[in-house]
């Protein structure tokens, strides 16, 4: 471990970037319907709170995705913030076609970096993901949209597939370097079944930084395991300074048993700005959000914070016996 990480709270590059990315992979899995007014107002109330990035819905089959459904209606009704960006899941050029239509920041694509999941997940071969993927960048840099957009790929199953156990960096390594020629700007690493643990996160992330230092790099990690904050705190200490997380820790993959989900963002959030860092979201503001997020989804969620409190919040004296 880096001996001077201590200290990166005080460095210039102190701020952290932060992606909410509850409305896509939180509510893509729940059951019961969520209303399109809900959605909105809840992506308005997010945008308030200070993120960098809200990613707010996928361009994927209603069939598919029935949660999802709504999303042309979603995008059309938000009220944009300035210095938030809005990004949005699209599958192939035709959901890359749809999504255009609805003026996104960011298009993030998605594969997986092991075959047995890509073939689970995505019910395609990782070549032929690979050349859907390339299709939607070539059609987004063909089509020159008004609106500038940008292009993330998010690679799941980074750091293990719970098919086919270890992934080889080298396959992590090849993907990269075929979409970094292919111009995106940004890489997303996704610990997609929560089997990344705190000294793999920090060999990948030095080798990714060190590689290529030009990348938008993003680190995605969920908490099946409980080491979903170790692992953000390592990727952190190698310099990464932009993370996805989900409110309340909802979402999860159904290929993950026992799942608990995403990282909470108030969880990680509450971290990082006790540690110093600047994370820009407002946690006074967020946490209310999180306290009211399991009446929206029918359950209980597994964020700490929400309950807990800040470690800022004090309390009276409790009565002597």
């Amino acid at each position: 471990m880096n001996p001077h990480s201590v200290s990166v709270a005080q460095e210039p590059s102190s701020r952290i970037h932060f992606n909410e990315v509850v409305t896509r992979d939180g509510f893509q899995n729940e059951s019961v319907f969520i209303e399109t007014d809900d959605k909105v107002a809840l992506i308005d109330a997010l945008s308030a709170c200070g993120y960098a990035k809200i990613e707010v819905t996928s361009f994927t089959s209603a069939k598919a995705i029935p949660m999802l459904r709504d999303a042309e209606a979603v995008m059309h009704r938000i009220r944009r913030v300035a210095g938030v960006e809005y990004s949005v899941l699209v599958p192939n050029v035709r959901g890359a076609e749809r999504a255009l239509e609805c003026r996104p920041d960011e298009l993030n694509l998605v594969m997986s970096c092991s075959e047995s999941h890509n073939l689970a997940n995505l019910r395609m071969a990782r070549h032929q993901s690979l050349q859907t993927l390339l299709d939607v960048v070539r059609h987004v840099q063909q089509a020159k949209p008004l609106h500038p957009v940008a292009v993330n790929v998010s690679l799941s199953c980074v750091f293990g597939c719970p098919i086919e156990g270890a992934v080889p960096l080298s396959v992590v390594q090849q993907l990269v370097q075929t979409f970094v020629d292919a111009g995106v700007r940004g890489i997303t690493l996704c610990d997609t079944t929560g089997m990344a643990h705190p000294a793999q996160v920090q060999q990948v992330c030095d080798w990714a930084l060190q590689a290529h230092p030009q990348m938008q790099w993003t680190l995605h990690f969920h908490n099946t395991r409980g080491m979903g904050l170790a692992n953000v705190l390592a990727a952190v200490q190698s310099g990464v300074r932009r993370f996805d997380g989900s409110l309340g820790g909802l979402g999860g993959c159904p290929y993950a048993p026992g799942a608990t989900g995403n990282i909470c963002s108030e969880d990680a959030l509450h971290m990082l700005q006790a540690m110093g860092f600047d994370t820009g979201v407002s946690l006074p503001l967020l946490l209310p959000l999180a306290r009211a997020l399991p009446d929206l989804v029918g359950h209980a969620l597994s964020g700490q914070v929400a309950k807990a409190g800040v470690t800022e919040d004090l309390h009276p004296m409790p009565c002597q016996p």
